[in-house]
Parts: C-alpha cells; structure tokens; sequence
C-alpha cells in the first residue's frame, strides 16, 4: 500500500461515516422509509466496491495510459457473487474469491498486477 492513499482513506472516512453512523446520531431513524434506510447502509459498500472495481478493470503500465483489464479477479469476483446468492454468506464467498486468485497465482496461471 502506497502512503499516497492516506488522505484519500481520511476522504472516504470523511464522507462515508456520517451516513453509517446515523443510526446513532438520530434518533427515531426506524420511521425512516425502508428504501430510505436501506440506501444509508449501502453508501459505504457502494464507495468501497466502486473503488474495487476500478483496482480489479484499470491497469496502468510505468509509460503508458490506462488499459481495460480482464484476468483472473474477475472469475473470482463472479464466484464471490455466486457464492453469496447461494449461500447468503459474504465472508464465505470472500475467502472462496481469495482462494481463487491465491491458486491461480501460485500455479502460475495467473501474473501478479504491475506494481
């Protein structure tokens, strides 16, 4: 991890905090409507999963501009998915997803991104 990404952790922190954390700041947030409530718990999953997905599809060569990447995260990403439909478990489908890209790497199937 590069410490370039400090502030834009503080950023993230910053923005998305507030949004979780009105649950504890508001009282009576219950009346709130479903979708209302829904949308406040998603805000921070949906910002980590944007940045992600950009980690996972962008790759940026030392001398070159960004290219559309396709490897082995996005079959573990898939089976991230697949896995929490089925089994209604996220931190099952993360270590299956994990499991994937750490196999497909130390068979060599799979190169670690440029760093």
């Amino acid at each position: 991890m590069s410490a370039e990404l400090i502030p834009l952790a503080v950023v993230m922190f910053a923005v998305t905090y507030p949004s979780r954390a009105l649950g504890l700041l508001a009282p009576r947030l219950d009346r709130l409507p479903k979708g209302v409530i829904a949308y406040l718990q998603l805000v921070g999953p949906a910002v980590l999963t944007a940045l992600a997905a950009v980690a996972i599809m962008v790759r940026t060569a030392d001398d070159g501009p960004p290219v559309f990447h396709i490897g082995v995260e996005w079959v573990a990403v898939a089976a991230c998915l697949g896995v929490v439909i089925w089994r209604r478990n996220l931190l099952l489908g993360l270590l299956v997803a994990v499991a994937i890209v750490v196999v497909e790497r130390a068979t060599g199937l799979a190169a670690l991104p440029p760093g």
